[in-house]
């Protein structure tokens, strides 16, 4: 039969071990909107509301796990940037969320190392952005490797030819964007690998993310991005393309003092840093635990 000492022991080990566990990013996510709720909502356009912003922030964290240990406001932020755009993260490859570390000032004015989400859209959400246009009858872009039939010039009359090799390939050699107007007109713009490579040294995602998993799509994205320059778009999609490769700190005004507040996560060191002491108190916990019921009313998508 259990002493009245074990049965303490075994309770002072739950209460430690829940203490001790992770903190699950649903009700972490849910609480953070919860608290900024009519602030978000008031950013996000009219197509979404905040249960399906949530929704996407939570499949988003499901299939990069990496997520979870930056920052909620960033991460809330590229989802809201992906959103205002009509972007969806994912397999699609409308978009990408890349966890990112940067350098913060400290409470002690020292610098601290913090992981935020980077937005970064990819080939389709360019192609995607380009269209809304409606002065654009197709657009699209093509890798050529070295094995392929290319040929192009500039002028009074530019031309372009490519035939792909239908056996090997060979390396990758270039990349090259079309656009074709309605009124009849098009632009041509061509890239060769060695500028393809000094713009990917230049991103800040050279390095991990979509530059790595899908190289010839950021490719193709790269170049369509080069010609939005030239191409018959609004202000609006050129703004949209300019969110490219940026982090969103303030979903609301008080995003960043919430950050640093009660829902900071934990963010490690880049490669190569050595772990450093703290120097400033951990975050607070939340003021109190939301239950499952407050959790499951926070993600009806009715509104109140």
């Amino acid at each position: 039969m259990a002493t009245n000492q074990s049965m303490k022991n075994q309770m002072a080990n739950k209460q430690n071990n829940a203490k001790d566990a992770p903190q699950d990013p649903s009700k972490t996510i849910a609480a953070y909107m919860k608290k900024m709720g009519p602030k978000i909502e008031s950013a996000l356009p009219n197509h979404i509301n905040a249960d399906r912003m949530g929704r996407i922030a939570l499949t988003t964290i499901q299939q990069n796990p990496a997520l979870l240990e930056c920052t909620i406001p960033s991460l809330l932020g590229a989802t809201l940037q992906a959103a205002q755009l009509g972007l969806e993260p994912g397999l699609i490859g409308h978009c990408y969320f890349v966890p990112f570390n940067n350098k913060k000032k400290g409470p002690n004015g020292k610098d601290v190392w913090q992981k935020e989400v980077t937005f970064i859209i990819g080939y389709k959400g360019m192609i995607d952005l380009a269209r809304r246009s409606g002065h654009i009858e197709s657009i699209y872009a093509q890798a050529v490797y070295s094995n392929d039939e290319f040929e192009y010039e500039f002028g009074l009359d530019p031309k372009l030819v490519h035939k792909p090799s239908l056996s090997d390939r060979g390396d990758f050699f270039a990349v090259y964007g079309v656009a074709k107007y309605k009124d009849g007109g098009f632009h041509i713009e061509v890239l060769g690998k060695d500028e393809i490579e000094k713009i990917r040294k230049r991103s800040k995602g050279g390095e991990k993310g979509p530059w790595v998993t899908d190289y010839e799509e950021m490719a193709k994205k790269t170049v369509v991005r080069r010609m939005f320059k030239y191409l018959p778009i609004s202000i609006e999609v050129q703004q949209g393309a300019a969110q490219d490769e940026t982090i969103r700190k303030d979903v609301t005004e008080e995003a960043r003092s919430i950050n640093e507040d009660i829902f900071d996560m934990p963010t490690g060191d880049p490669p190569g840093e050595p772990e450093p002491e703290p120097e400033a108190e951990q975050p607070q916990e939340p003021e109190k635990d939301f239950s499952d019921d407050e959790i499951d009313d926070l993600f009806k998508s009715d509104k109140k």
